[in-house]
């Protein structure tokens, strides 16, 4: 199976789509964080729990992971430009289903297909910059694609909150249609088409439904652990007319269904490639180290990077009292921070190989975050808040635009659609534990915290102190501000507890972090891979194959 390269499109027609390539990536970037700042007044609007809270970051998510996979296979056998503007379409029709939910279920949904149609955007992205770009050119490429995401992750709740401040939530999402429009018509006057050349592959079926159930079964217990029990039901679940009949929870069960299928994904995809035909998941790429090495170091950075995105706008909201917009401004800090990088990382890109300046980049993140965690306290302002974000913001910039060039830089061109797919996948899988993970901590967190505080405050019965940590933990917060009319000293300790879940989140983004940097020891700073193989094969007097730089 060979690749058909795009055809010598001029340099500058090459820049310009990656112009818009690069707003296509922030469209679905921005969306995964632009809500953050929205959601306490979508808590208040369509009265939404915590726990659906998280299912309106998560159904996005755990979609577009879950679908990675499928589409960066899809991309290459159909055209990665056709379904890179099929995707766009979708995610702006589904924006606008979201601007008019009047329920958090039906909210939920239309982020569901949200996920798809960014599934289909991210990985053709990349494919198509791994298939136009050459040498030097696709460096800058991939760092100009890597710092528009760790841009757009803090641009993001600026742009929200300026328009739930002045507009509606529902307008966070409504932007997403001119957006779209624009993304269209310029990646179809700029982008040339590129697909593999050949007899068209079939999609392995029974692997994307295997990838599917095995990301999707991971992060429903991880969020729904704390609401049906880890292993006692707490809440017995309830699935239209048929209830759960055990005492166990139904999460241990789950768990054991994402062991089960994640097995059955890996053992059958193996087979089909001992049987010659495609897989999902090229897991030949696995035996590049750079991509094998990258994918691991991508997925625990991620869970570290983007959790702490789902706490920090509801704690600057419901414990210091900002508004939507103050919030973003906040938050602006990282995305500032994000654009320095980008700077430094050119500074750097020629005296310091990109496996450095991904562990700079880590190192930069691990002291943010954990000085996020020393910080944030109920009587914080934003003054000592936004030093550690921008540190955060820079080892953002830093890590992501590097990271995606090590993952790809030994990808054949043929194969970039499945790479980048599978690149992505680990990112967002990486993301969706993350939120997953640590909105459990800082609701768990939460609820601990709050009770033990309740407990000291004299006169007040027990039954009322459940209330008051159950309206705390399932609204997110949001409750907050109506206890101080009630009672100062409850509202105290709920600002003082949601300060501890937040600071509680902090530390544990920081300890993936860390485990992300020492992933980053098994990467290499040497010669690309396929150089090595060629040399060994010239070696060998074997005759050498095309480099995973070159046209074919």
């Amino acid at each position: 199976m060979t690749s058909t390269a795009p055809t010598a499109p001029s340099a500058r027609r090459r820049w310009a789509g990656l112009v818009f390539i690069s707003i296509a990536v922030a469209l679905i970037i921005v969306d995964s964080t632009i809500i953050n700042v929205a959601i306490p007044s979508i808590v208040d609007d369509l009265g939404i729990t915590s726990t659906q809270v998280q299912w309106v970051q998560e159904s996005y998510t755990l979609v577009f992971a879950a679908l990675l996979l499928v589409f960066g296979t899809l991309a290459d056998r159909f055209g990665r430009r056709r379904i890179l503007v099929l995707g766009v379409i979708v995610f702006a029709t589904a924006s606008v289903f979201a601007a008019f939910s009047q329920s958090g279920d039906l909210l939920i949904l239309a982020r569901l297909i949200q996920g798809v149609g960014g599934a289909m955007v991210l990985p053709t992205t990349l494919s198509i910059i791994n298939a136009t770009f050459r040498g030097r050119d696709r460096g800058i490429a991939f760092a100009i694609w890597g710092s528009t995401i760790g841009g757009m992750v803090a641009v993001g709740p600026l742009l929200g909150g300026w328009l739930t401040t002045y507009f509606s939530w529902r307008w966070a999402f409504g932007i997403n249609v001119p957006l779209g429009i624009v993304i269209i018509i310029g990646v179809l006057v700029f982008v040339v088409e590129s697909r593999d050349a050949g007899e068209p592959r079939r999609v392995d079926v029974v692997g994307a439904i295997l990838s599917v159930i095995t990301s999707a079964s991971l992060v429903f217990g991880l969020i729904e652990g704390r609401t049906y029990g880890w292993w006692l039901t707490n809440n017995t679940p309830t699935f239209g007319d048929w209830t759960w009949p055990y005492s166990w929870s139904i999460i241990p069960f789950v768990f054991l269904l994402t062991i089960v299928s994640g097995i059955a994904f890996v053992a059958w995809g193996r087979y089909r490639q001992r049987a010659g035909q495609t897989t999902l998941l090229a897991f030949s790429l696995f035996a590049i180290p750079s991509f094998r090495n990258g994918n691991i170091a991508a997925m625990i950075v991620s869970l570290g990077e983007f959790g702490i995105i789902l706490s920090l706008p509801l704690w600057l909201q419901n414990v210091l009292g900002y508004d939507a917009l103050q919030t973003g401004f906040v938050l602006l800090a990282l995305a500032l921070g994000s654009f320095v990088a980008s700077g430094l990382s050119g500074a750097f890109g020629n005296k310091t190989s990109p496996e450095t300046i991904v562990r700079m980049g880590i190192v930069a993140e691990i002291i943010g975050v954990t000085g996020l965690g020393i910080v944030i306290t109920a009587e914080a302002t934003w003054l000592v808040v936004v030093p550690f974000l921008f540190v955060y913001g820079i080892g953002v910039g830093l890590a992501t635009a590097q990271l995606t060039g090590v993952v790809l830089k030994d990808v054949p061109v043929a194969q970039s659609g499945q790479g980048s797919g599978t690149s992505s996948t680990a990112r967002q899988i990486g993301s969706a534990l993350g939120i997953a993970v640590l909105g459990t901590v800082l609701f768990t967190a939460v609820g601990a915290s709050l009770d033990a505080k309740l407990s000291s405050v004299p006169g007040l019965p027990a039954q009322t102190q459940t209330q008051i940590v159950d309206a705390v933990v399932n609204s997110a917060g949001s409750a907050i501000p109506a206890l101080e009319a009630q009672s100062p000293a409850v509202a105290d300790a709920a600002r003082e507890a949601f300060s501890d879940g937040t600071r509680y989140s902090a530390f544990a983004a920081a300890g993936f972090l860390v485990l992300g940097f020492l992933a980053t020891l098994r990467l290499s700073g040497t010669a690309p891979y396929h150089e090595q193989r060629e040399e060994e094969a010239a070696g060998d007097n074997v005759t050498t194959t095309r480099t995973s730089g070159e046209p074919v």
